[in-house]
């Protein structure tokens, strides 16, 4: 099997997940705070194993990311949103985020979708590089829309055609 290897998460995948998602946890991508013993479980009504594609990488998971409609309403179930993405940092460099990025937008068109977006922090330059080198445009920018480790964050929306 090519590496990394991309698959649906399965419900046994949540304490790795769980691990991958407090390792990573930054500023320059996470809005929430820092996670903090006890911890919440990783998947759970809202946030469904099947909305999470994973890389496994040397055997582990190696990285995820979440496609998820961005509402409830049937005027826009045609749009389906990258809502996180993680990469271990032993895995970084080695085209886990790319081929996560790729395998959510085959995944979208498999359920229908017809465009693919999402949200990221205006500081976190190497996601942006990576969404616009896979097709993404920016959409529209929110000013100072978060204000983390001391600073104001834009929120920057971009989106693709499927």
């Amino acid at each position: 099997m090519p590496e990394p290897y991309i698959r649906v998460a399965a419900d046994d995948d949540a304490p790795q997940l769980s691990a991958l998602d407090r390792a990573t946890w930054s500023t320059l991508h996470a809005v929430t705070p820092e996670p903090q013993p006890p911890y919440d479980p990783f998947f759970d009504e809202r946030h469904p194993a099947g909305d999470f594609l994973v890389a496994v990488l040397d055997g582990r998971i190696a990285g995820y990311i979440r496609l998820a409609r961005p509402t409830p309403l049937a005027a826009n179930a045609h749009v389906l949103q990258i809502q996180g993405l993680a990469v271990a940092e032993a895995a970084r460099g080695r085209g886990v985020a790319r081929d996560l990025v790729r395998a959510a937008a085959d995944e979208a068109r498999r359920r229908g979708a017809r465009r693919l977006t999402l949200r990221v922090l205006g500081h976190n330059t190497p996601a942006r590089g990576l969404y616009e080198s896979e097709g993404f445009a920016v959409e529209g920018i929110q000013p100072q829309e978060f204000f983390l480790a001391g600073a104001y964050v834009d929120d920057v929306l971009m989106g693709r055609a499927l």
